[in-house]
């Protein structure tokens, strides 16, 4: 084909981090009952001040749960998933994690039960218009009154990504490239379409549309829509879509339709060439 163009260590606990809030469909609650509401918080603030509020984490498990709040950086890698860490050093310049501040920052919840947990952000004086983010993770822990001993024990995390937002940024960006590649995975590979957006700006956006594959006149074979990831400031991100059809030797067309939240579909259509298997 060618185109044109803290595993917590004591207790031996397993962690299983549950990476939504950050726009992507994944599930409001984890697989021992640990919920989080919002897990998205977005915050417009003006340079020098601060803004208040709370998010409810709760208990649907039969027993006693402790919970331990961490704050986090983060950023979303080329495959598209969230990477969570205490700390970042390449994304220090758009971080808000120095400026958030929870409390609690640990709390039992009994069975069925819920506890709000405040945060403050305080954006510092001199900040410059754009988008800052960072998060806060909640972690299960063994409960108070938990039995002793060294046995393997589950633990989840659940996230809530923040936005920071200072003064008023405009969206920029672009569709930057677009491909089509064979994916050689099993007995019957497939293909896989990849789109690269550029952020040119300090504001962050997500991506709605769909990547199609048609074909010369124009008929669609099939159609992926963009997973809603946020794409953050100045950088490049990818987005994968895997078809499902299995394209026969030929040309074809690749159509990107794309709306960045700048009041425009920006289409781009790259012509592509599928070329017989060698044997």
């Amino acid at each position: 084909m060618h185109t044109d163009t803290d595993l917590y260590r004591r207790y031996s606990i397993r962690l299983i981090a549950v990476l939504a809030g950050l726009g992507v469909a994944t599930p409001a609650r984890a697989q021992v009952g640990l919920g989080l509401a919002p897990m998205r918080v977005e915050l417009r603030i003006a340079s020098g001040t601060q803004r208040s509020g709370s998010v409810s984490v709760s208990n649907d498990s039969s027993g006693p749960m402790r919970v331990r709040a961490q704050l986090l950086d983060f950023f979303i890698d080329s495959e598209g998933t969230p990477q969570f860490a205490p700390a970042w050093p390449a994304e220090a310049g758009d971080s808000c994690r120095g400026w958030l501040t929870l409390n609690p920052m640990e709390t039992e919840l009994k069975p069925g039960g819920q506890a709000q947990v405040r945060y403050t952000l305080r954006m510092p004086a001199g900040t410059q218009p754009g988008s800052y983010n960072c998060a806060a993770g909640f972690t299960t822990l063994p409960a108070a009154d938990a039995a002793p001993g060294t046995g393997l024990r589950m633990a989840v995390r659940v996230v809530a990504a923040f936005y920071a937002i200072a003064g008023s940024p405009a969206v920029d960006g672009a569709v930057k490239e677009i491909r089509l590649e064979e994916m050689h995975e099993g007995d019957h590979p497939g293909w896989l379409g990849v789109v690269v957006i550029e952020n040119r700006g300090s504001m962050y956006f997500r991506a709605a549309g769909e990547l199609s594959v048609l074909r010369p006149d124009g008929q669609v074979i099939e159609s992926m829509p963009f997973q809603g990831i946020p794409i953050l400031p100045r950088r490049e991100q990818r987005f994968l879509f895997r078809f499902q059809t299995q394209l026969a030797p030929g040309p074809y067309l690749l159509r990107s339709r794309v709306d960045i939240g700048a009041n425009e579909i920006q289409e781009t259509v790259m012509p592509v060439v599928v070329e017989p298997r060698k044997p």
